[in-house]
């Protein structure tokens, strides 16, 4: 398979990795859009939300137990931060493998309501 974000679970690819159990990565965005920006991603290769099967639905719950931790480690979970994550290519998704973007460090924009 050639998934850039599995090949930085492998360790094929470097990355600066701030979170790591047996389940989920957290890692800083190569290209951040905030001072604080994390890619949180499951070690199982999974498409996108829409490929998110029954039995996957304890691996979403690490990954935001894993937001959580990588938030206060951050110094961002009592200021505030944005869990994104995008589906298909219309939302912006870039990367096939579900990932999510931990977003904070200063004043975000308002989201779209």
């Amino acid at each position: 398979m050639d998934c850039i974000f599995c090949k930085i679970v492998e360790g094929t690819i470097p990355s600066t990795k701030v979170f790591e159990d047996e389940r989920v990565v957290g890692f800083l965005d190569i290209r951040p859009a905030a001072p604080v920006h994390v890619v949180i991603i499951p070690k199982k290769h999974i498409s996108d939300m829409n490929g998110v099967e029954e039995e996957d639905l304890p691996l979403i719950a690490d990954i935001h137990r894993a937001a959580r931790q990588i938030a206060v480690e951050r110094g961002v979970a009592e200021s505030g931060y944005r869990l994104v994550n995008n589906c298909g290519p219309d939302s912006g998704q870039e990367v096939f493998h579900l990932h999510y973007h931990l977003l904070g460090g200063h004043k975000l924009g308002l989201p779209i309501a």
